[in-house]
């Protein structure tokens, strides 16, 4: 058998990768994840009753867009942590941009705030339970985000275990202000930050076992 009918056989069948196929498999494993912490904490918690009063505030959004921000740019980054060789480039600061503006509105509320008022701006009423709620929530975006990042090709697994984590503590966090009636940024910079940072640790440990080829 000749060269080019060798090369005819073995191309014979053949078809092009879809386009944007892992983009679509990360949107898909990231919108299960959202559905599936928005649905465990209506079960579990339920929409806080004053919900439509609350989003009529400037810091329920200020919730909602460190959450929302923070899962785009992490979205980004796992995209470019699943193709083998591709650097971060500018991914991680923007990763790092969300908690950074949201620990300056932090510090600023604290210094505007008389001294015997700051204790109760970051705890809140909810500190003991409001990062465990998170990372409960945020178990199901990381299985899927894992089962995504492993049909791909990563190779610094641990950090893109970290990543899945991340992102699903971020859409978890989403989910989780509806419930949350806490609306001072002190708390969110702690306690939120905490509880998507529970989650990014599970999926660090979780990373080079799961992902491995």
């Amino acid at each position: 058998m000749k060269t080019d009918e060798l090369i005819g056989l073995l191309a014979a069948g053949a078809h092009p990768v879809a386009p944007h196929r892992l983009e679509q498999r990360f949107a898909g494993a990231a919108l299960l994840g959202l559905l599936c912490a928005g649905l465990l904490m209506l079960l579990g918690y339920g929409v806080r009753p004053d919900l439509a009063q609350a989003m009529q505030l400037p810091m329920w959004w200020l919730k909602v867009g460190f959450a929302g921000a923070l899962a785009g740019a992490v979205a980004l980054a796992l995209l470019r942590l699943a193709r083998p060789g591709m650097r971060l480039g500018h991914a991680l600061l923007w990763v790092l941009l969300p908690p950074l503006v949201l620990w300056v509105l932090a510090l600023a509320a604290l210094q505007g705030a008389a001294p015997a008022e700051r204790a109760a701006m970051v705890l809140g009423s909810t500190w003991r339970s409001c990062p465990f709620n998170i990372a409960w929530l945020s178990l199901p975006g990381l299985a899927a985000l894992l089962w995504a990042m492993r049909q791909a090709a990563p190779t610094r697994l641990r950090l893109a275990g970290a990543g899945a984590g991340l992102l699903a503590g971020a859409l978890a966090t989403l989910a989780y202000t509806l419930h949350c009636p806490e609306m001072q940024a002190p708390f969110l910079a702690v306690w939120y930050v905490l509880g998507m940072a529970l989650p990014t640790a599970l999926g660090a440990v979780l990373g080079p076992r799961v992902l491995r080829w």
